[in-house]
């Protein structure tokens, strides 16, 4: 059952269907993906590691599908683009960020945009006031996504993921700017 849709994305939840495996192996065992993740940044290094993630993903995820990690599918050919997240920042309750990982052959397309975007959209209907975005500096890309999103650029932060990063934010419609 889809978390969210978008024009061209399905948002659903990862499965142990062997093509979301393999999909994820070969994401996640790129270092050009895992080089902006967490503070250690390594690529997987096993098919094993994928099922792994699978299941931290699937445990990350609320019954009632306010939050998650999930899969970012391009409707029109059924291939996952990479990863969406919608979840409260490390040590938060109430804190949420938007987040995606996308496989190299997804970039340039737009689609980060689109799945964060249906997100924003599905979290702020769920209730939420507000949801941020935090990007390494030099990740010019997601940097870009941030600003496309229309989120405010709030200065770098080392309060999450023991990493300096830039942090954005995004009020709920009617809920100003501050």
């Amino acid at each position: 059952m889809p978390v969210a849709e978008s024009e061209r994305l399905l948002i659903r939840p990862w499965t142990h269907d062997g093509s979301d495996l393999d999909r994820v192996f070969d994401m996640y065992s790129r270092a050009e993906v895992v080089r902006y993740l967490g503070s250690y940044p390594k690529p997987m290094a096993s098919p094993d590691a994928a099922a792994a993630a699978v299941d931290r993903w699937t445990a990350r995820c609320t019954s009632d599908g306010r939050y998650g990690v999930w899969a970012a599918e391009v409707t029109l050919t059924g291939v996952v683009a990479g990863t969406v997240l919608l979840l409260p920042l490390p040590n938060e309750q109430t804190v949420v960020e938007v987040g995606w990982h996308l496989h190299p052959d997804s970039w340039g397309h737009g689609y980060a945009t689109e799945a964060a975007g249906a997100l924003l959209r599905k979290g702020f209907a769920d209730g939420l006031p507000e949801i941020f975005a935090v990007v390494r500096p030099d990740n010019e890309p997601s940097l870009r996504v941030c600003r496309r999103l229309g989120m405010t650029q709030l200065g770098r932060t080392s309060r999450w993921y023991d990493a300096e990063l830039e942090q954005f934010r995004l009020a709920a419609p009617g809920q100003g700017t501050a």
